[in-house]
């Protein structure tokens, strides 16, 4: 990307360290952003995937392959991941030890990059929109019947399915100012809803797996990681989120 490092389209100020830059806004009015560490995003990326191998962690993380491999390595060396086999299914994932270091790390990084709390306000924001999104989720799995209320949807409905993928864009719309927003603290979180997008255009053609798998880079998986960096990062406790 030459001199734009951010990868936002703006161009670096010269003599700027990029940690200092700042993310202009379609508002005009530019906050200061923070990239993270490449040790705190391969640990982190671990965390969101839960399980997985290093070129997906390498992506995730938006981190170089060696140097994701090396990362992993010394993680491992702390006790911080664990390389794991199960049902037929393999890759890093982190341990206890893994996650309170995971969490100390956020925790630092936030108390220095977001004095003002900003991401606390997006999480609050974030909730309502939340709430729609796992009823959509429910929604696209199941479409009760007279017989079965629990009755699967067997996406032979168009215009269930299509009330369904409109929420759907109405949420991808309200997600894009949230994304700003994280994005002008830490740069981590930016492309989150370009991800989403993504996912949804290809549900919007017929490809229904796009809305709720989980081996893919659908809207269920980017909405689920989007939630855990979220409770990750300002330390909250999924069990008395609500």
């Amino acid at each position: 990307m030459g001199a734009d490092r951010r990868g936002d389209g703006l161009p670096l100020s010269p003599g700027v360290p990029p940690a200092l830059q700042q993310t202009h806004h379609p508002a005009g009015r530019p906050s200061m952003t923070r990239p993270s560490p490449p040790s705190l995003l391969v640990l982190h990326g671990v965390r969101l995937l839960g399980l997985a191998d290093n070129a997906a962690i390498a992506e995730r993380a938006g981190v170089g392959h060696e140097e994701t491999i090396d990362i992993l390595h010394d993680a491992e060396q702390h006790g911080w991941v664990q390389y794991n086999s199960f049902a037929g299914l393999e890759g890093w994932s982190l341990t206890e030890e893994g996650r309170i270091e995971n969490e100390r790390q956020l925790a630092d990084e936030r108390s220095s990059a977001d004095p003002g709390d900003a991401i606390v306000a997006v999480y609050r924001d974030f909730l309502p929109i939340n709430a729609r999104f796992v009823r959509a989720c429910t929604d696209w799995q199941v479409k009760p019947t007279s017989e079965d209320r629990l009755a699967p949807n067997d996406h032979t409905d168009p215009a269930w399915d299509a009330r369904i993928l409109d929420e759907l864009a109405a949420l991808s719309a309200a997600l894009t100012p949230l994304i700003e927003r994280l994005a002008g603290v830490l740069t981590r979180f930016a492309g989150c809803d370009a991800r989403f997008d993504a996912a949804l255009r290809r549900a919007q053609v017929g490809q229904n797996g796009w809305v709720d798998r989980t081996d893919i880079d659908s809207c269920h998986r980017v909405w689920f990681q989007l939630h855990e960096d979220l409770v990750a990062t300002l330390g909250i406790d999924r069990r008395t989120e609500y």
